[in-house]
């Protein structure tokens, strides 16, 4: 018996002897150096470690030297820090997406003298020799590294800067094809700019509407594959979920275009009444009247000082009418409210005019015998 439970404690042990040592195995840790702005060590300046990808925070001071040093930090190739010097109360520099090897301490040195002359070269935009004296060749080369980095910064962002002001000057003069390939250029030069996917496609939104058959839906298309482009690199702009949408009602994708107006309202509430009145005007431009009156009257519940909401519900409403067998029309409830509200709200509106005349011809009797005009009159009866 007890010869058993050795063989079964045995393996037990080895496996626990086995993950204490891979656990430990998986620690690493971050030292450096933290030198002042007058090329003298720093002592006492604080060093905060915190990791991104999981939430985890760490901290530790420099020696008279200058010197410190944190183990015990978790690590391997997926693990990203963020290490900041703090001195006097303030941070004053900081490393980003550190990974913390495993083995041998990674390296995070702060040279405040550097980089104070770094910022000087960076603003005259050259280095000059005063820059250089006293400097390492390691510092040398790490100050040359940070010039020509600016550099193709600065180069970059001309190109960038030119080709979206060429964009917006073609869009300004109804350019849409010289529009779409300025904005093109600028989104090579830059990816990651969601203004710049969102301009595109505009652009491409506007140069469809001067296109008909195939081709017009080809480049309706790439206007939606440009707002998904955008939206992706800014999920919370309500604005291109809205101007999306639009796109899709378009292209004839009526779902999509729902669940995108829908989504718009989420993200902005304060003005989740002119997104659902947009989704009402698709769905009434595409025969769904029922769920235009819904998408309306959803509107006016949100908004409710929007006149043109009024009006299109009230519009919704008259399409619903029923003739009474006197000839007079019966709305259904609440339609003459609603153009009502929409005069009161907007009594010298575009559409006053047409809702007064619907509220006119609500009263009157419609003629339903038919008469016809061809039919000889009989004669009246002669006095006696």
């Amino acid at each position: 018996m007890c010869r058993n439970v050795i063989k079964a404690v045995l393996p037990l042990a080895c496996l626990l002897i086995l993950f204490s040592a891979n656990t430990f195995a998986q620690m690493g840790a971050i030292q450096g150096k933290v030198v002042g702005e007058d090329g003298q060590p720093v002592q006492n300046a604080v060093v905060k470690i915190v990791r991104n990808d999981i939430k985890g925070n760490y901290q530790t001071k420099t020696n008279r030297r200058g010197e410190y040093f944190h183990a015990g930090l978790p690590a391997g190739r997926a693990t990203n820090y963020t290490v900041t010097l703090e001195i006097g109360g303030k941070d004053v520099d900081f490393r980003q997406g550190v990974a913390v090897p495993l083995g041998e301490p990674i390296a995070v040195n702060f040279d405040l003298a550097l980089k104070k002359k770094q910022e000087a070269a960076m603003a005259a935009g050259q280095i000059t020799d005063d820059q250089t004296r006293g400097l390492s060749a390691q510092q040398r080369e790490e100050l040359e590294k940070a010039m020509k980095e600016r550099a193709s910064q600065l180069a970059k962002n001309k190109e960038l800067s030119e080709a979206f002001n060429t964009g917006m000057e073609a869009m300004k003069a109804n350019q849409f094809q010289a529009a779409v390939d300025a904005f093109t250029k600028a989104s090579e030069v830059d990816p990651k700019q969601n203004a710049v996917w969102g301009q595109l496609a505009e652009a491409y939104s506007s140069l469809a509407q001067q296109k008909t058959g195939a081709e017009q839906q080809q480049i309706l298309e790439k206007s939606l594959e440009a707002f998904q482009r955008a939206m992706e690199l800014k999920p919370d702009d309500a604005a291109y979920h809205n101007n999306y949408a639009l796109v899709l009602v378009r292209a004839k994708k009526l779902p999509e275009a729902q669940a995108a107006l829908e989504k718009a309202a989420q993200l902005d509430p304060p003005n989740a009444g002119k997104y659902y009145y947009n989704l009402g005007a698709v769905m009434m431009n595409t025969g769904q009247m029922d769920a235009a009156g819904e998408a309306f009257k959803k509107a006016i519940s949100l908004t409710p000082n929007y006149a043109a909401a009024w009006f299109q519900y009230g519009l919704y409403l008259v399409g619903k009418a029923q003739i009474a067998p006197d000839g007079k029309i019966q709305p259904p409830e609440g339609t003459r409210e609603a153009l009502q509200e929409y005069l009161k709200l907007e009594p010298a509106g575009s559409n006053a005019e047409q809702a007064k005349q619907i509220l006119g011809s609500l009263d009157a009797a419609i003629e339903t015998q038919y008469v016809n005009p061809d039919a000889k009159k009989r004669p009246g009866a002669k006095k006696k």
